[in-house]
């Protein structure tokens, strides 16, 4: 589904955000187009132009981040990792933006095992693209490197949101950035020009961490970043 550029944004997103006050208000299935048309304020024939079913309408802003995060990388500029970090992060900003909004939705789609699904298939698509930048900018590197990379970065980036979405202050923005730093700097090496090439890593550090088992991911991304600042 692609939303049309002639149609106004704020009027698409006030679809998307009726539909999900609706949705957590009398459950989804309860919920129909026809309610959700009058509450957007908009015609049955409007809204099935935009939307082609009730799991469109609450995914909407994903079709639109992903052709964003899509622009983002076509640039083929400056380090190809580091591209897909600032990409993750503007898809964190876009959710910690209207945050109760993420929230409700979050809510909704954790009690539809249909929806659920789909934010499954909406996760992979991000996953997918990471990947197919990194293959397209580097591809004398490891396909097995760069696979674990992108679904590193996507973890990560889901972890945190969620987080965030539960409620814990603490998942921010600047949090993300410096849990990606750390990943990028774990897994990916560096390029030596903006060519996306990496030099030789034949002169790179080793930072070793050991830590008891049951210890919080949190926890041990810290004890990575204390040996980083000790180099």
């Amino acid at each position: 589904m692609r939303m049309s550029s002639t149609e106004p944004v704020d009027l698409r997103m006030r679809v998307v955000a009726e539909s999900i006050r609706l949705f957590a208000a009398q459950g989804y299935e309860s919920t129909t187009v026809d309610q959700i048309a009058e509450a957007a304020g908009v015609s049955r024939r409007t809204l099935f132009r935009q939307f082609r079913s009730k799991e469109d309408v609450i995914f909407a802003d994903h079709e639109a981040l992903l052709d964003s995060v899509a622009a983002q990388l076509a640039d083929g500029v400056g380090d190809p990792y580091e591209s897909i970090c600032a990409a993750a992060e503007s898809v964190f900003a876009h959710f910690r933006s209207a945050p109760d909004l993420a929230v409700a939705r979050y809510r909704v789609v954790a009690e539809v095992p249909a929806l659920r699904d789909r934010e499954l298939i909406a996760t992979y698509r991000y996953q997918r693209a990471f990947e197919d930048h990194l293959r397209a900018r580097l591809p004398g590197e490891h396909p097995e490197r760069l696979v674990a990379f992108a679904a590193a970065v996507t973890g990560l980036h889901n972890y945190v949101l969620r987080t965030m979405l539960r409620g814990d202050e603490s998942a921010t923005a600047a949090r993300l950035h410096t849990e990606l730093a750390l990943l990028r700097d774990a897994l990916a090496p560096r390029a030596t020009d903006g060519s996306g090439v990496a030099g030789d890593q034949g002169d790179r550090e080793v930072t070793v961490v050991t830590y008891p088992a049951g210890m919080s991911p949190d926890e041990v991304a810290r004890q990575v970043a204390d040996r980083l600042r000790q180099r």
